[in-house]
């Protein structure tokens, strides 16, 4: 007997595991659900869309739904110019270079994304020091958790690609789901997009119901 379930294939956020996912429902009936971790670079400079085809090759079904967050939402976008999609999502990111705040083009271009973040998320318990307050020290316990991916050269290949994206046109069928109050890729930046109150940048974890309705409705 055919199964006629919608395949949907997840890709977390830079350095994340796919446990991010972990509060999203979707009927069990419509859905099968698959999520891809993320690979290593084979160099330091490996081409974003020769990393996407591999990550596309690990994609098995026929006319996939594909769902990434934040740097994951870039590469569903690179895997999808491999792969016949039923459709795209991306939350809580881009659609193109055009979409990313004004700070994060000023790192691009001086190159201070060199000096900071691999050591900084490989030594996040270090970190956790200094994070004073209990706000802070519940955000430092949230990427403790959710942090899987610690490879400094996976991180720098990560950052790079990030801040040197250079899509410019959007691929066809994608649906953007955006928090309102996310401060990495501010909304006020983002057009064309489907928008949740009160979302922030990791609203995947604390808006997984909000998002699984809207993702059901959807798809």
């Amino acid at each position: 007997m055919k199964n006629n379930k919608t395949h949907i294939y997840f890709v977390p956020g830079l350095a994340a595991g796919c446990n991010i996912f972990e509060y999203i429902k979707l009927p069990e009936e419509t859905f099968q659900l698959h999520f891809l971790e993320w690979l290593l670079p084979i160099s330091d400079d490996e081409p974003i869309e020769e990393y996407a085809k591999r990550m596309a090759d690990l994609v098995t079904e026929e006319n996939p739904v594909l769902i990434g967050v934040s740097f994951g939402g870039i590469m569903v976008q690179e895997m999808s110019k491999h792969l016949n999609c039923k459709k795209t999502v991306i939350i809580s990111s881009v659609k193109s270079k055009n979409e990313l705040p004004k700070r994060l083009k000023l790192i691009q271009k001086t190159k201070v994304y060199k000096l900071l973040p691999a050591k900084v998320i490989t030594n996040i318990e270090d970190f956790s020091v200094y994070a004073f307050g209990d706000f802070a020290k519940k955000r430092v316990d949230l990427y403790k958790q959710y942090l899987y991916v610690r490879n400094e050269q996976y991180l720098q290949w990560a950052v790079y690609n990030v801040l040197h994206w250079n899509q410019v046109t959007p691929p066809k069928n994608i649906i953007h789901i955006h928090g309102k109050d996310d401060q990495v890729f501010p909304i006020k930046h983002i057009k064309n997009c489907i928008t949740i109150e009160k979302g922030s940048h990791v609203m995947i974890i604390n808006k997984a119901k909000t998002i699984s309705k809207l993702l059901a409705e959807l798809l």
